[in-house]
């Protein structure tokens, strides 16, 4: 039986040959990918939609190179196991392909260090108010010492992290190290250390009042869709902080900009919106208190590498298996 695997043209070129190598002569051909519509293909037992394929598009505007390459996957009725770029499952398409029995696996973990990186360095820029000083040299405005609110020191303040994943582990640490305390949200209750109190997502409610700084680094899921809304974010001390590099709809984003215009909370990191692009008449574009990126937090020149090979992995177990439950194991 031949292997026909749909790849773009630019990651047929890159994993070309370590494909070659991984199927040991057995018999495979690959499916390039047309980033136009109308030239699906019909006969794809494997799919691998790296970050080229994404380009542009969102959850909510998919272009057309995503379009097309979505047509080659719903027109493959042999279809066994798509692997993602991406960290989350979360696209409309993915729930339609388990659906049909296709496993499909994500390169969870590929970019943690970089979104990370990120979510620390959002919660230093508002902790050490750089927004506010960045907005007064684009005004060419010397601040005086008289005119600014002093930062107060990050030792002893309380983090809570909401998933525990690598970013939230990572963070964990780094946080650690300049002097902050740690609560953990997750999926258990299971304490992550013998140090760290630790609760499952529903009983959130129970830590935010010592959430100096909330963090959302949580898959979206049914139990985290809207997890932080309005009751949630009053729970919260007047003038924490949140920090989002999760998914958008983790938070209600009409309650957060409602708690923000009104002072409750202090601040926001914010790299996901419930619908992206973030609307141009969003007020959280002209926020002074906000931070809004466009879901750049795990951008980094070594993420491709990073996928590649946990694709190639999946790959070579698929091929040892036998059968797309094993490249997903």
């Amino acid at each position: 039986m031949t292997i026909r695997i749909l790849l773009s043209r630019p990651t047929a070129e890159r994993l070309r040959e370590p494909i070659a190598r991984i199927m040991r002569g057995r018999a495979w051909e690959l499916r390039l990918a047309s980033p136009v519509l109308g030239h699906a293909h019909d006969d794809v037992d494997i799919a691998f939609i790296s970050r080229d394929v994404t380009g542009a598009s969102t959850k909510h505007v998919v272009m057309e190179s995503l379009q097309a390459f979505y047509e080659s996957l719903r027109a493959s009725p042999g279809l066994r196991w798509v692997h993602v770029h991406s960290a989350g499952l979360d696209r409309p398409i993915f729930p339609e392909l388990k659906a049909r029995g296709v496993h499909v696996t994500a390169s969870a973990g590929a970019n943690a260090e970089p979104v990370m990186q990120t979510a620390l360095a959002g919660m230093l820029a508002l902790a050490r108010r750089l927004h506010v000083l960045m907005d007064a040299q684009r005004q060419a405005r010397w601040l005086k010492a008289t005119e600014m609110t002093v930062p107060r020191d990050l030792a002893g303040q309380t983090a809570v992290i909401v998933g525990w994943g690598s970013i939230g582990q990572r963070l964990g640490a780094v946080l650690k190290l300049l002097g902050l305390k740690i609560v953990v949200v997750r999926s258990s209750d299971t304490p992550v250390d013998a140090e760290t109190p630790t609760v499952a997502f529903e009983a959130i409610h129970s830590v935010l009042p010592r959430a100096d700084w909330l963090i959302l680094a949580c898959p979206l899921t049914d139990r985290t869709r809207a997890l932080i809304d309005g009751s949630a974010l009053a729970a919260m001390p007047s003038g924490a902080h949140l920090i989002n590099v999760a998914r958008g709809e983790v938070v209600v984003e009409r309650a957060l900009i409602e708690a923000l215009q009104s002072g409750r909370l202090g601040g926001a990191y914010l790299d996901v919106f419930e619908h992206e692009p973030l609307d141009a008449a969003s007020p959280l574009w002209r926020m002074p208190t906000v931070i809004a990126t466009p879901h750049a937090a795990g951008h980094s020149d070594g993420n491709a590498a990073r996928v590649d090979a946990i694709f190639l992995e999946k790959l070579e177990r698929w091929v040892a298996g036998g059968t797309a439950e094993a490249a997903a194991g």
